[in-house]
């Protein structure tokens, strides 16, 4: 029997999930990421919901982002012939990665050697060149030796002509994917109840993007970023306090902020691994485990972005285990 798939003759249908390319599973407001009411979090009467992106086809909230950033490049005719060069903690390389070997091209990733072991070969197994710093967990600005700052003089090496910046902490693409997609997506599963939405400090394009198209649907709805302290141990948070803020953060999208601490992140994870059976990643923690610092009406509706899983750090999870007795193998 011939195969009526590859005569061409099914095409994308996210009703019964088929999919011609890996890219037509990214998420958009007719095939959203889900949502998954947290029913066990202690101290937080309120109606939670975690959004699942580490569902998404590379693993992460960054697919929405790295979509965006290499589509405004072919756009304006940007990609031709070159390679692309981004400064990571992980997650948008990762997407970038994958999608860049789609397009045809190859992507080469500063990232801070701080990152999980298992990002970077992640990164490699997709064919990404891979440049370690001495960043610590996020790429930081720093004209000596930022993951940031390397990206940057990659690009303008060989005069230009080898590699195009993708600037992901500068680049408006980044915000437009989540104006676009998480926040519609968010208002339209939530049938237009949120009444809060809480993402950490990254780039900043999630909070951003997302709180501001959700303000224009109802300014009363607040939004709460979640930087992490100084010194942490979260991957893809940024503190402002020894990073710089990103070009692209608007204070204005934002109504609060709130500093976690890794011991309330990380005991929010594994509370959320233990009692909600979902494998979330530090970020995951981090947002649920601000909700406490935060005065919220009883029964308020509330979404959270669990941006990726922990599957890619079990390195950090190993010492959280091993600090509550728990054997190590």
């Amino acid at each position: 029997m011939t195969s009526i798939i590859r005569q061409g003759q099914l095409s994308t249908d996210t009703s019964v999930r088929r999919f011609d390319d890996v890219r037509d599973m990214l998420p958009n407001v007719d095939n959203p990421s889900p949502m998954v009411r947290l029913r066990h979090v202690p101290d937080l009467d309120i109606e939670l919901f975690l959004k699942l992106e580490w569902l998404n086809p590379f693993g992460s909230i960054k697919d929405r982002t790295a979509a965006y950033l290499l589509d405004g490049l072919v756009r304006r005719g940007l990609l031709d012939g070159k390679e692309l060069v981004e400064a990571s903690s992980g997650n948008t390389a990762i997407a970038l990665a994958a999608m860049a070997s789609l397009a045809g091209s190859r992507l080469t990733a500063t990232i801070p050697d701080g990152v999980p072991e298992a990002k970077k070969v992640m990164l490699r197994m997709l064919g990404a060149e891979v440049w370690e710093t001495p960043d610590d967990l996020c790429p930081v600005d720093n004209p000596r030796d930022g993951a940031i700052a390397l990206a940057r003089a990659l690009a303008a090496s060989e005069g230009g002509q080898r590699y195009v910046p993708t600037r992901q902490y500068e680049n408006e693409d980044n915000i437009a994917a989540h104006y676009e997609t998480t926040g519609p997506e968010i208002w339209r599963q939530t049938e237009g109840r949120v009444r809060w939405f809480v993402a950490a400090y990254g780039t900043t394009g999630t909070v951003v993007g997302a709180g501001r198209y959700l303000k224009e649907q109802d300014p009363s709805i607040r939004v709460i970023g979640v930087e992490p302290e100084p010194g942490h141990r979260l991957p893809g948070m940024k503190s402002f306090a020894e990073a710089s803020v990103p070009a692209i953060f608007d204070e204005d999208a934002i109504d609060v902020s709130v500093v976690v601490s890794d011991d309330d992140a990380y005991a929010t994870t594994k509370y959320m691994w233990r009692r909600e059976g979902l494998m979330v990643g530090p970020s995951s923690g981090a947002v649920v485990a601000a909700l406490r610092q935060v005065e919220i009406p009883k029964g308020d509706v509330v979404v959270a972005i669990g941006a990726d899983s922990g599957v890619k750090y079990t390195s950090y999870f190993e010492d959280i285990l091993g600090e509550e007795g728990h054997p190590k193998p």
